[in-house]
């Protein structure tokens, strides 16, 4: 059977933060002519709102610490205030966006994460995802744009991920459509010397992840990034491209493949770049 085309992509807070760049990044999306999805973050805005509130924003690693009260701040932030700015402005230009949370038809179910040795509060897990729900929506030509929460279907909101959310997306949406899922962020692409933009990496498979991990030119939040899109791919996305804002626009070809950025594979080959 031949699969349509889906498009996932997935913008961070660097993204959602700068008005020139946004407004870029949803024009060329806008203009994405298969069914798409957008995935968003907003953790900048989140820790402005927290600090206005006198909540003090908690991070381990990157990751969010999610009491109670930083649960309420990040669903008024990412549900609300990005996710219906994104979709407004989608709309102006006349793509026909719904904005969504995993809530919403139930369409991301969640767990509340299991306490290590550290308790992130109310972060979630995804154990579910409604795909026939999102297939309907895009069959009538809706636009998911996702916020970074979910639920558990007991009537609690949680706090995941959004990258983990783009990924999970694309594995379950794989088994109906052949996905491309982009990660757009505020670098060209991955780097393999982080201080030079012109270092991209122009295509990368799971072995050569290993090896750049393994020498420190790949490091901190990238990795959970790449952990998430090689898991991915080994499901059955079939392609995934890391790139910078400029990369959203598409070739004109069948494979729709970004014109920038750093293309992940899950084929060897035999030299890692130098």
């Amino acid at each position: 059977m031949i699969k349509n085309q889906l498009i996932i992509i997935k913008i961070g807070g660097n993204v959602t933060d700068n008005e020139e760049t946004l407004s870029s990044v949803l024009n060329d999306f806008s203009k994405i002519p298969y069914p798409k999805i957008l995935v968003h973050g907003g953790g900048n805005r989140a820790d402005s709102m927290c600090k206005a509130l006198n909540i003090v924003p908690k991070k381990i690693e990157g990751r969010r610490i999610t009491d109670a009260a930083t649960l309420d701040v990040v669903t008024m932030v990412y549900a609300g205030l990005i996710n219906k700015t994104l979709t407004a402005r989608l709309q102006a230009l006349n793509c026909n966006a719904i904005g969504l949370t995993g809530a919403d038809l139930n369409l991301i179910q969640a767990h509340k994460r299991v306490k290590g040795s550290i308790d992130y509060g109310f972060v979630g897990d995804i154990d579910t995802i409604g795909v026939q729900n999102i297939d309907n929506l895009l069959k009538v030509g809706f636009v998911p744009v996702f916020a970074p929460i979910t639920h558990d279907k007991k009537g609690q909101l949680l706090n995941t991920n959004a990258d983990t959310i783009a990924s999970e997306l694309a594995v379950y949406l794989s088994q109906l459509y052949q996905i491309t899922l982009i990660y757009c962020f505020d670098k060209p692409g991955v780097l393999l010397n982080p201080s030079d933009e012109n270092s991209v990496i122009p295509k990368m498979n799971y072995q050569d992840y290993q090896y750049h991990k393994t020498n420190g030119s790949i490091a901190g939040g990238m990795i959970p990034k790449l952990d998430n899109a090689f898991k991915a791919l080994t499901a059955g996305v079939e392609r995934i491209v890391i790139c910078g804002t400029k990369g959203i626009a598409l070739r004109n070809d069948a494979l729709s493949t970004p014109q920038q950025g750093t293309i992940l594979t899950i084929h060897t080959i035999e030299q890692h770049a130098v």
